[in-house]
C-alpha cells in the first residue's frame, strides 16, 4: 500500500507538500498541485483517515448500537440517524447487539476506540452495566427509545406509557371489556411503562387489572406469536394488545390459524407504528409516531452536542405517540 512518502518520491516533493493537497492546510501552485494528483492516482493512495483525525481531532463519524438491527423498528430509526448524519457531512458506524449485553458493551468499546465523535444507544437491556460503560467515556451519547436509569445524556424517546394507555383506551371505548396484554421482557424500563399505560386506562374505565391476562413477551414476531397462542387457548379475549407491531403481526398469525377472523372475532392493536403494519393484512391498528424522525431528531440532538451548538444539561425530548386507526380493531361481537 503506497504512503505518502512514496506519493512525494513520486512527485519530486516533499511530504508536507503531499499533506498540504491532501488536506487542503496551505496554498500549493497548481503546477505542484497537478504533480501531486497524478502520483496520488498513479499509486493509488488513500489517505490515511486516523492519521487525519489525530490531526483534526475529529472523524465525522458517529457510533450507533441497537438491540436488534433485524427488528423494523430499529431498522427504520437507523435510517433516519443514517440520513440526517448524511446531510451533515458525518458517517454512520452501526453495532448489532443482538440484545446481549456482553455484545453491547463490546460493540462500545471498539467504538469509541476507533475514536468516533458521539453515540447513539438504544440499550438491549441490564441498564446497569451500560450506565457503567457510558460513565467511563466523556463522548457526546444520546439515548434512543430505552431510558437508561443512572446515565446522564441527552434522551430521545416516545412516550411509552402515555401510547400504551392510548392503545388500551381506544379497545375500552371500542366496548372491550376482555383485553389481554402481550408485554416486553420483564425488568425492561420500556416494558414496565407500557404496562403501567395499559393498567391506568383500564383502571379509569372501571376494568379490573387482575381479571385481564397480561403474558410476557420478547419483542418478536415469534414471541407474540406464542404469547398469542398461550392467550387463545385459554379463556378468549376480544381484544388483544401487544406492546410492539412486530409482536402483533405474530398475534394476527396466531389468530388465523385458529380461524378466528379479526377484528370480528378478535381486535389486535400494536405499538410502534412500523411500516410495514401498514401493509399487512387487515391493516394494522397501533400507536406510534414516525420512527425515521425519531431516529432523525437522536441524530440532530448528537450532532448539536459535538458541534457544541448547545451546551448545559442532558435534555428530555420526549415525542408524543399518535394513535392510528386501521383494520385490525372494530366492537366486540354482542355475546
Amino acid at each position: 500500500m503506497a504512503t505518502i512518502k512514496d506519493v512525494a518520491a513520486r512527485a519530486g516533493v516533499s511530504f508536507t507538500t503531499v499533506s498540504h493537497v491532501v488536506n487542503n492546510t496551505r496554498p500549493v501552485s497548481s503546477e505542484v498541485r497537478a504533480k501531486v494528483e497524478a502520483a496520488i492516482r498513479e499509486l493509488n493512495f488513500v489517505p490515511s483517515a486516523v492519521a487525519r483525525s489525530l490531526k483534526a481531532k475529529t472523524t465525522s463519524t458517529i457510533g450507533v448500537v441497537v438491540p436488534n438491527n433485524t427488528n423494523p423498528y430499529f431498522a427504520e430509526m437507523s435510517r433516519g440517524i443514517e440520513t440526517y448524519c448524511e446531510r451533515r457531512g458525518y458517517c454512520v458506524i452501526l453495532g448489532n447487539s443482538d440484545d446481549e449485553p456482553e455484545k453491547q458493551r463490546k460493540y462500545l468499546r471498539v467504538m469509541i476506540e476507533r475514536r468516533i465523535d458521539g453515540l447513539i444507544v438504544a440499550s438491549a437491556g441490564d441498564e446497569d452495566t451500560l450506565a457503567e460503560a457510558l460513565g467511563r467515556t466523556d463522548l457526546p451519547v444520546v439515548i434512543v427509545d430505552r431510558e437508561v436509569p443512572g446515565v446522564q445524556a441527552d434522551l430521545v424517546q416516545i412516550d411509552h406509557e402515555q401510547g400504551a394507555y392510548i392503545a388500551a383506551r381506544h379497545l375500552l371505548e371500542l366496548g372491550h371489556r376482555r383485553i389481554a396484554c402481550i408485554s416486553g421482557p420483564a425488568r425492561m424500563v420500556v416494558s414496565e411503562a407500557r404496562v403501567r399505560g395499559f393498567e391506568r386506562a383500564l383502571e379509569e374505565h372501571g376494568v379490573e387489572v387482575d381479571g385481564c391476562q397480561l403474558i410476557a413477551g420478547d419483542y418478536t414476531s415469534q414471541g407474540g406469536y406464542e404469547a398469542a397462542v398461550s392467550l387463545l387457548e385459554g379463556r378468549q379475549p376480544t381484544a388483544i394488545f401487544a406492546t410492539n407491531d412486530v409482536m402483533a403481526l405474530g398475534a394476527l398469525r396466531a389468530a388465523a390459524e385458529r380461524g378466528l377472523s379479526v377484528p370480528r372475532d378478535l381486535s389486535v392493536i400494536g405499538f410502534d407504528d412500523i411500516q410495514l403494519s401498514r401493509y399487512f393484512y387487515p391493516a394494522l391498528t397501533t400507536v406510534g409516531q414516525s420512527i425515521v424522525m425519531l431516529g432523525e431528531r437522536a441524530a440532530q440532538t448528537l450532532i448539536e452536542r459535538v458541534t457544541k451548538d448547545i451546551d448545559g444539561e442532558a435534555r428530555r425530548l420526549i415525542i408524543a405517540p399518535e394513535l392510528k386507526v386501521r383494520e385490525s380493531t372494530a366492537p366486540p361481537r354482542p355475546n
